[in-house]
């Protein structure tokens, strides 16, 4: 049993005031006070306006401090000069929570923050439109728009949006479990509403529209939370906002909602239409889509944007395309998309369907119909819905047209079946409800951590970056960028900068013909294009020209570049190599962000999110460069993957371990049959991260902290090592649950289980290390396997500011002091975190975790809701 959410007395408020309410017809304050009271509110409602005595037949007071006893919720209809003697009203009177319909300036807006703060006040808004629940009859919105109950939570920074969204959806009938008008965030913003979503009983879909992210790590880290349980779909103003490098910002958010296991539409009708989805239950797994038509125009139609958008068309077995060629009794091409002809009748589409159900590549099926003289639309959509109770497949209907097909149409959304009136919606449809699975798999990756060695190499990294920083340097000449990429694993290629032409000679004999020579300047961004590099040298004369050219070239075209020399490295001939780019950016909401792109076409670049695993890497890949063979001599486009996933793991690393890297770029970076290695580099740095920050503070994403790892020795003189858990640990956790004695199994979960479930196990083993941590102790015997002998776990309670822990020791490890070391690390994580107290809940029979829980500082105490429980509490810092 966990406290409830610090939002819950916002979102379910059991008073609300209304300060501002009015009997002026069409102000605000009249329309949010009758909402109330026509909505069914069943809370205590108070009027508050000093210019009535009572309203709509209840008393009115003149002030807020007049209730006399604390509020949930008020809400504030009340001209902007009024707002901050509001406010401050507010925290007097012990309000809890506030939300401000009118807008306010910046300057308002910090007074009012900071008057707030004060009193600890939460505040939603400015400029927002307000909140409705209807499960309970709470409606504190400015809306004339009847809201529906329903399972989709709407969340929006936009007033405007949740309007439109809310007027689309009462002609559609669709219900939410909550709208929440954010406003201008300046105090409740995404994440915290988030995490109250995901306690949420009534919510089971989550809908946000987005203005501007001000929190990235506590967005990320609540989005990730909620889109593990939770289908989410996103859509976000501003697309084509300034550019990041010569590619918008947009498309590291884009990066970003696909590593949060989110789905991103693109328009409101894509929005309306997943909304619609998702309220009719409709959720296909997979893109593998077939479509059956009675028109080759619109088959195609629907087949071309499939296309665009990277949906597949599977295709037909053998036993299918041989049982569609007996339909109709006459001769058809049979493939997908599957055109029945134009007179197609219900019959015709049945047995169509029927076959293609029975091929096992099919997951969904677009079912399209034309008004053509010989077709009966609504006898066709009759037929779908009869067969779509039994069938496996996901359908979805466009019935194109007007008037002919609209009772047709009518007739299969009362069903619960997607209908469309044009396939291209239909098809965008099936993309983006799809993703969301596909988006899950990227959501459940845990990497970042460097390996032991190179967190032993990060050390000298971060000496080389701090003695740059005390010499207040920026930029990182290529040897020293490639002594820091060196240091993380990357191959490079050697260099060695010479001062003038004599010693050019030298280096060039030193290193051995053929070379490449590049000016050393740290004012030069591009040197190829600045005319800095000679390649191919094979002759002490050429490297001798070579230094007098290009130190000439770059004196005329940048004469006020400050020249060191120039660089001398062994000249790379991989005639079969490609040659990539990568980039370390860092965006100014989610911090770095890794970009990867052919080394001659920048406009080709995908990004993503460190940190990085080899599955992140590979999605990366995919996403930059096609797997297909391309070019004359059909040379595949990424000639050994494997080298260049290795490289973009590591690059991770390096921006997860050195927040002082403002940016790096390598590149080239050639590829071939026989690895990757690294060119060329350049690094620029800056100050980091200020004194006590979290090692990660600069990151959206946590990393796995592989700084927890702890190794102990046991009794017995066995080495134990504690470390968080991965998702790849789950055969772990299924063999450690296979040891445990029912009793053990009992104590820790407090009912039977024979069995983890394979929810059971994702949940444990797939965690954001930013909102939870699980420890796991194993042995590792002499042939490298690992056993795990016990964990212990923590997550973020509901007030957020609290985190409820479990604990479990395997029977034979049980009495050696493991949980409480166990324990004990993890507390120090929660400490370390600033978490305000760790609590968990002990059967009350449990003799040996109690008195765990007295000797570690526990204060055991009656549970609030089961006599059979014990309630234990560690506070970790003051209130």
């Amino acid at each position: 049993m966990t406290s409830p959410h610090a939002l819950s007395t916002a979102f379910d408020p059991g008073s609300i005031a209304v300060i501002g309410a009015s009997d002026t017809p069409g102000s605000v304050g009249r329309i949010i006070f009758r909402n109330l009271l026509d909505g069914g509110y069943r809370g205590t409602l108070h009027a508050v306006n000093p210019k009535y005595d009572s309203l709509q037949g209840h008393p009115c007071l003149r002030a807020i401090e007049d209730i006399g006893r604390p509020v949930d919720l008020a809400i504030i209809a009340t001209p902007a000069r009024m707002l901050h003697n509001v406010i401050a009203q507010c925290g007097r009177g012990g309000v809890r929570n506030a939300v401000i319909v009118g807008a306010a300036g910046h300057t308002l807006e910090r007074r009012i923050v900071e008057t707030a703060r004060e009193t600890g006040l939460r505040l939603l808004g400015p400029g927002s439109l307000g909140i409705a629940r209807p499960g309970s009859g709470l409606n504190a919105a400015l809306t004339r728009i009847a809201v529906k109950p329903g399972e989709i939570a709407l969340v929006s920074q936009s007033g405007a949006m949740c309007s439109v969204v809310l007027d689309w959806a009462l002609t559609n009938d669709v219900g939410f479990s909550s709208v929440i008008s954010l406003g201008g965030t300046v105090d409740i913003d995404f994440g915290e509403t988030l995490e109250y979503l995901i306690h949420d009983s009534r919510t089971r879909y989550i809908l946000l529209y987005v203005d501007r992210v001000h929190d990235a790590r506590h967005f990320m880290s609540a989005l990730r939370s909620a889109a593990r349980i939770k289908p989410i779909i996103l859509l976000k103003a501003g697309r084509h906002g300034d550019g990041l490098h010569a590619a918008g910002t947009d498309r590291v958010f884009d990066a970003a909602m696909r590593r949060a296991g989110v789905v991103r539409v693109q328009n409101i009708d894509q929005l309306f239409f997943a909304t619609k989805a998702l309220s009719c239950g409709f959720q296909p797994r997979e893109d593998s889509l077939a479509i059956v038509s009675n028109g080759s125009g619109p088959a195609d139609l629907a087949a071309d944007r499939a296309k665009d958008l990277g949906t597949e068309l599977v295709g037909l077995g053998s036993p299918t395309i041989a049982a569609l060629e007996r339909l109709g009794g006459r001769e058809r091409r049979c493939h997908n998309p599957l055109d029945l002809g134009g007179d197609a009748g219900p019959l015709l589409y049945r047995d169509a369907i029927l076959a293609l159900a029975d091929d096992p590549a099919v997951s969904n099926l677009l079912v399209i119909l034309s008004p053509h003289a010989l077709v009966e639309p609504v006898e066709v959509a009759q037929e779908i819905i009869d067969l779509a109770a039994q069938l496996r497949l996901k359908l979805c209907c466009c019935w194109m047209g007007g008037g002919q097909v609209a009772e047709a149409r009518a007739l299969l959304a009362q069903a619960g079946l997607p209908v469309f009136s044009s396939p291209e919606a239909a098809i965008e449809l099936f993309h983006n409800i799809s993703r969301f699975h596909r988006s899950q798999a990227l959501l459940l990756q845990t990497a970042g951590g460097a390996s032991a060695t190179a967190c032993r190499r990060t050390g000298g990294a971060r000496v080389l970056v701090e003695a740059l920083l005390n010499q207040r340097r920026h930029t990182l000449s290529a040897m020293e960028s490639k002594a820091l990429l060196r240091s993380f694993g990357i191959p490079v290629t050697p260099t060695t900068v010479a001062r003038d032409a004599t010693e050019a000679l030298f280096v060039a004999e030193q290193t051995g013909f053929p070379v490449a020579m590049k000016v050393d300047a740290a004012d030069i961004a591009s040197k190829s294009d600045a005319g800095g590099v000679r390649l191919n040298l094979n002759t002490a004369e050429s490297v001798w020209s070579a230094y007098h050219d290009i130190v000439d070239t770059i004196r005329l075209r940048h004469p006020e570049a400050r020249i060191n020399g120039v660089s001398i490295e062994p000249y790379l001939y991989r005639p079969q190599a490609r040659e990539f780019n990568i980039r370390i950016d860092r965006d100014a909401t989610f911090g770095p962000v890794i970009s990867l792109g052919p080394q001659d076409a920048p406009a080709l670049r995908a990004f993503a999110l460190p940190p990085l695993n080899a599955v992140l890497a590979r999605d990366l890949i995919d996403s930059a460069i096609p797997a297909e063979p391309q070019g004359p001599q059909g040379k595949a486009d990424v000639p050994d993957r494997s080298a260049v996933e290795a490289v973009l793991v590591s690059v991770s690393d390096l921006a997860c371990e050195l927040p002082w890297v403002r940016e790096l770029e390598i590149g080239p970076l050639i590829v071939d049959a026989d690895g990757a290695i690294a060119a060329d580099a350049r690094v620029a740095i800056d100050q980091g991260l200020p004194a006590g920050s979290d090692r990660y503070a600069h990151m959206a994403i946590h990393p796995y902290p592989l700084h927890l790892v702890q190794d102990w020795q046991s009794g017995d003189g066995r080495s134990i090592r504690a470390r968080p858990v991965r998702p790849e640990d789950a055969g772990l956790l299924l063999a450690f649950f296979d040891t445990l004695s029912a009793e053990t199994r009992y104590l820790r979960f407090m009912e039977t289980i024979e069995e983890l479930s394979p929810a059971m196990v994702a949940r444990f083993t797939q965690i954001d290390y930013d909102r939870e941590m699980a420890l796991i102790a194993t042995l590792t015997d002499e042939a490298g396997a690992e056993q795990m002998i016990g964990s212990a776990r923590y997550a973020l309670a509901a007030d957020g500011e609290s985190v409820e822990f479990a604990l479990i020791v395997g029977d034979g490890w049980q009495r050696h002091g493991l949980g409480r070391r166990l324990l004990g690390a993890l507390i120090e994580v929660a400490r370390a975190r600033r978490y305000r107290s760790i609590f968990g809940d002990v059967l009350g029979n449990n003799a040996k975790m109690l008195r765990l829980m007295h000797s570690l500082g526990f204060l055991v105490q009656p549970h609030p809701e089961e006599n059979t429980l014990r309630r234990v509490v560690k506070m970790l810092r003051g209130k």
